[in-house]
């Protein structure tokens, strides 16, 4: 499978079919998950063929027809071992689906949770009736139609209620190594929070308490994990991180300073200016 490219707010919105939103095959458009920042999309995927997901701390060896639901908050990685591949994907922003209560609380249902059931097997015949929602999503992104935003939030919500009646994939394998994986997990969820693209689009996940909540463990637990396997704590990882955006939005933009704390997820410039003093030796300004 491609491997997934992060791009400018910018470029990636310009390039969907509906603001938040877009559906393809994907045996007419492989490079289509080029399109798209893994970060903000949630991805429901219908596929044919063998592959192997790893999914938080599990992975998934898979054959046949598979039903995914890929969370921008939880890493995820897909190796193809097909020769053939085929079938449809569909992209959307929280900021698309939710427009409603109703509708955000789909997005809280064990499909899209750390612990829940991201893969579900297909029969022959609901692979069909799939075939058919996917089919109806691309055709009406391409449509005049006025009110085509709420139609498809009805495509999607009929996918989510179908599979929620289902059961999940068991052909999982999990790591003999937790805390391996746990840090694994977390480090690529640290890394997924960067570039920092614009002064309103701040960093979100700044302390370990924000990561272990989102990969739903205790703080303790991930403290330990990434403890163990790096020889630095939580915290030290997510500063010295910090501490490499920091300097590269000093070097490379001409936003002020108080700008760039306020991006980097320091409420008062004075924080940042400290935080960066005591791991640089010197204040921002300095730098630049």
């Amino acid at each position: 499978m491609a491997q997934i490219v992060e791009r400018p707010l910018s470029e990636y919105n310009s390039k969907l079919k509906l603001k938040g939103f877009n559906a393809f095959r994907i045996e007419s458009d492989g490079n289509a998950t080029r399109l798209y920042s893994r970060k903000d999309f949630y991805k429901i995927c219908l596929t044919t063929g063998r592959s192997i997901i790893n999914y938080a701390d599990k992975s998934y060896r898979e054959e046949d027809t598979i039903l995914f639901f890929g969370n921008p908050h939880i890493p995820y990685s897909w190796e193809t071992l097909s020769s053939q591949y085929v079938g449809y994907t569909c992209l959307f922003s929280e900021e698309f689906f939710n427009h409603s209560e109703r509708t955000e609380s789909l997005l809280q249902s064990p499909l899209f949770k750390i612990d829940g059931t991201p893969i579900l097997k297909i029969t022959e015949l609901k692979r069909l009736n799939l075939n058919g929602i996917f089919d109806k999503m691309i055709e009406e992104q391409e449509s005049e139609y006025a009110f085509k935003d709420d139609l498809i939030r009805n495509y999607i919500n009929l996918i989510l209620h179908e599979a929620l009646k289902m059961k999940p994939s068991e052909n999982f394998v999990q790591h003999k190594n937790g805390a391996a994986r746990l840090t694994s997990v977390f480090l690529e969820l640290l890394e997924r929070q960067f570039p920092i693209e614009s002064p309103d689009s701040p960093l979100q996940l700044n302390s370990p308490q924000g990561y272990a909540q989102v990969l739903s463990v205790h703080v303790n637990s991930l403290n330990r994990a990434v403890k163990e396997i790096t020889g630095k704590s939580t915290s030290a990882l997510i500063a010295d991180r910090i501490l490499v955006e920091a300097k590269a939005l000093l070097q490379h933009t001409d936003w002020n300073i108080s700008e760039i704390a306020y991006a980097l997820g320091f409420e008062y410039p004075t924080y940042f200016n400290n935080f960066f003093k005591k791991h640089v030796g010197t204040n921002p300004k300095a730098l630049r």
